[in-house]
């Protein structure tokens, strides 16, 4: 039984691909009982590796998709996970179109995360967002928290902006180096965020998106002196939300800025 020998073999994690795999069987079972399967009969798992995490998604009552662009993971899946095999998708989920697996149906987003694009992801699942009620995953313990962090906060930034317009966001639990194969250098954090249940906004979403990075490239400064090229008018900037510093205004401010600069004739 060589050959059946060889299709167990271990897959080697590829650094530049930012795999770290995860080998502790009782958090991955908790980061897959983070889903709270509501709104959705699908999820999709992104960059499964060896299928820690896949196997217990597999006993819930949902359908299971990965994408996995790593060959020699994908090999292994289809190997190891029969019954997986034809949601199997090798493709890079940044540049794959999601409605060829899953047209305009919901469905969930889960995985532990490459690093290198784990902020690209939100993006993308911010960009689906019609489609993806629930998200849920692992990543650096920093961009987790900074994605769960309100005003006030030294990380409080873009990306938890433009993330709780739309999602509630809740750090979940810390995962230490040691638990991956290879380890690390950086302590991971899990999060969920779950679609609100009104995530329509009340302004121009191209305009929201421009003021909030705008306001964040300076956060130093004054929202006044970092939105200056936007040529608003006098009126509107001795509203005293203008004195504010960017790290200072809530997500609900933010949006009330953008209609102000909206309506600003």
């Amino acid at each position: 039984m060589a050959h059946q020998k060889h299709n167990n073999h271990q897959v080697k994690a590829k650094k530049f691909l930012g795999q770290h795999f995860l080998e502790d069987e009782s958090i991955a079972k908790d980061i897959a009982d983070a889903l709270t399967l509501n709104g959705y009969k699908n999820v999709l798992e992104i960059g499964p590796g060896m299928g820690v995490l896949t196997k217990y998604l597999l006993q819930k009552p949902i359908t299971t998709y990965v994408i996995e662009i790593d060959t020699e993971s994908v090999e292994y899946l289809q190997n190891n996970y029969l019954n997986l095999a034809p949601r199997i998708i090798e493709k890079d989920f940044l540049k794959y179109d999601l409605s060829q697996t899953f047209k305009d149906q919901p469905f969930a987003i889960i995985g532990n995360f490459p690093y290198n694009i784990s902020t690209q992801i939100v993006f993308k699942t911010l960009e689906f967002r019609d489609q993806i009620p629930e998200f849920s995953g692992m990543f650096q313990k920093e961009v987790a928290q900074r994605i769960c962090s309100k005003e006030g906060s030294k990380v409080y930034g873009i990306l938890s902006v433009l993330t709780q317009a739309f999602y509630d966001a809740e750090y979940l639990f810390t995962v230490p180096p040691t638990v991956f194969n290879p380890p690390p250098r950086v302590d991971s954090g899990v999060l969920r965020l779950t679609r609100k249940a009104d995530y329509s906004l009340p302004c121009d979403e191209k305009l929201f998106f421009r003021v909030v990075k705008q306001a964040f490239q300076q956060r130093r400064k004054t929202i006044r002196n970092s939105l200056k090229t936007m040529e608003l008018s006098d009126n509107l900037k001795a509203n005293p939300i203008f004195d504010k510093r960017p790290e200072q205004l809530s997500v609900a401010q933010f949006l009330e800025l953008t209609s102000l600069i909206e309506n600003d004739k």
